[in-house]
């Protein structure tokens, strides 16, 4: 393992965070907020830190792929550590593991909280709180590689450590051109979502931190009753729609601009994805007419909410925990199918669960008759045998870390269903679960313990598990493999 190559690359990219850092804290002058030293307490920390790691670039340039997962799991773990400090400092946060975890469930775009009154925040640090969902939805190491020159090698064992989904590859020859056109798309996205807020009468700055909370599909709001807060449809349905389209593939938005629209359209996975968005909603709509609900209202709740909760951007409009058995299944098996692969949404995701069934399918075919010849296809192309069995061997690894951390959690007595939908919450990055940590509720309750398996939880889903399982690894540590 080339250690110093790692703290070289860790220590450029805390000096990143730095820089991202100055700009709430150019806010917090402004409006003379009281939380202006916590940012530049912080940026010295991280200046310091980081230039103390890259100030001599080694000699072995050379990043093998078990370095590519340290550096990504170290890089997001101490930029949590490290983003945490302005709520500490200024006093708003003053549990150092309440904003450790605040803000390590803004940069994996979960969204759960642990703050009971998110109104009394100051707008610079609600700012930097939702600018974490913004840098870490596409990733803040790709963002590095968008605009810092870097060999191909290198950046493709980062790139692939960070990136979700069951393979990753260039859209282009090069891979800094690649991130450049991901984050490119990226910003055009976020910036007409914003212009659509603002035209519907949200106020600028809740609109660029909606829209930052929606391009992540990380959900923190800046009212204490999320969207539901602003009372607009128009507003409801701007964001849900955005919801969707940042859970969709990139590759397909990049497909669409070099005017390979049929092909984009013809995506297996993008129709699996809608057609599972539509009978969420229409399950979900018909059950809400059985209560008290309009139609009207049935459609525009479940629509939203479906929207929130496959995306794992977990905003709400409604709190969905009060909602029939059938409703909360639903929303549910949601958290764990999440959004498309390439997407800035969490979960197992869309082409895994598609490889699982025809897998399966596949199987079943092969018990009945040995000697048939069966592959699985995607997009009628035969899947490599290798990527059909590390889907398996995710699934398997997924539930294993939701089992584990559930049992850890049950030591501190809550009921069942708020211990396991918490994990299920953390682990897809979604946000709210059921009962106690449900829409009305938060995390606060939990144990520093608990808390802190969370917080493992929120990173290990974010990053795909594998980084931060290796950390564990004493093979990932040994000098003697690269």
């Amino acid at each position: 393992m080339n250690y110093r190559m790692i703290f070289y690359n860790i220590g450029r990219f805390l000096l990143v965070e730095s820089a991202l850092l100055m700009i709430p804290a150019v806010m917090s002058l402004i409006n003379n907020d009281g939380a202006f030293m916590a940012f530049v307490i912080t940026i010295a920390a991280l200046t310091l830190t980081g230039f103390v790691a890259a100030v001599k670039k080694p000699q072995n340039n050379n990043i093998y792929a078990k370095d590519g997962y340290v550096i990504v799991s170290m890089t997001w773990i101490l930029m949590s550590l490290f983003g945490a400090l302005p709520f500490v400092i200024s006093g708003y946060i003053p549990s150092f593991t309440d904003a450790f975890f605040e803000t390590v469930s803004g940069f994996t775009t979960t969204g759960s909280t642990i703050l009971r009154d998110i109104e009394i925040i100051p707008k610079s640090l609600l700012f930097w709180r939702s600018f974490t969902h913004w840098i870490g939805g596409m990733g803040i190491l790709v963002f590095v590689i968008a605009v810092m020159p870097k060999t191909e090698s290198t950046s493709m064992h980062i790139m692939k450590a960070e990136v979700p989904g069951p393979t990753v590859g260039k859209l282009v020859s090069k891979l800094r051109a690649s991130a450049r056109i991901l984050y490119g798309i990226y910003c055009v996205m976020t910036i007409l979502q914003i212009i659509m807020l603002v035209i519907g009468g949200m106020p600028l700055f809740d609109s660029v931190v909606n829209s930052f909370a929606t391009a992540g599909t990380g959900g923190f709001g800046i009212l204490n009753n999320s969207i539901e807060g602003y009372n607009s449809l128009y507003s409801e349905m701007v964001i849900a729609v955005f919801m969707l389209l940042f859970g969709i593939n990139f590759n397909l938005y990049y497909m669409m601009i070099i005017r390979h629209g049929k092909q984009a359209l013809k995506s297996e996975e993008l129709h699996w994805y809608l057609g599972i968005v539509t009978a969420s909603v229409l399950i979900i709509a018909i059950a809400l007419m059985t209560t008290d609900y309009t139609a009207g209202e049935s459609f525009r709740y479940a629509f939203f909410q479906v929207a929130s909760i496959i995306t794992t951007t977990g905003f709400s409009t409604a709190n969905f925990d009060l909602w029939p058995v059938i409703c909360k299944i639903v929303l549910v098996l949601l958290m764990f199918v999440g959004a498309c692969a390439g997407s800035t949404g969490g979960g197992i995701k869309v082409s895994r669960l598609i490889l699982l069934i025809k897998g399966g399918r596949r199987d079943i075919r092969k018990a009945i008759n040995p000697r048939s010849v069966e592959t699985v296809k995607l997009d009628r192309v035969s899947v490599n045998e290798q990527i059909v069995r590390s889907v398996s061997v995710f699934f398997g690894m997924y539930m294993i870390v939701i089992a584990a951390s559930a049992l850890l959690l049950a030591i501190d007595g809550h009921d069942i269903v708020t211990t396991i939908t918490a994990v299920i919450a953390c682990v897809g990055n979604i946000g709210p679960g059921l009962a106690e940590v449900g829409p009305a509720g938060n995390f606060a309750d939990f144990s520093v313990f608990s808390k802190l398996v969370l917080c493992f939880d929120m990173l290990a889903g974010r990053l795909e598990l594998i980084p931060m399982l290796m950390l564990f690894s004493p093979y990932a540590w040994s000098r003697k493999y690269s």
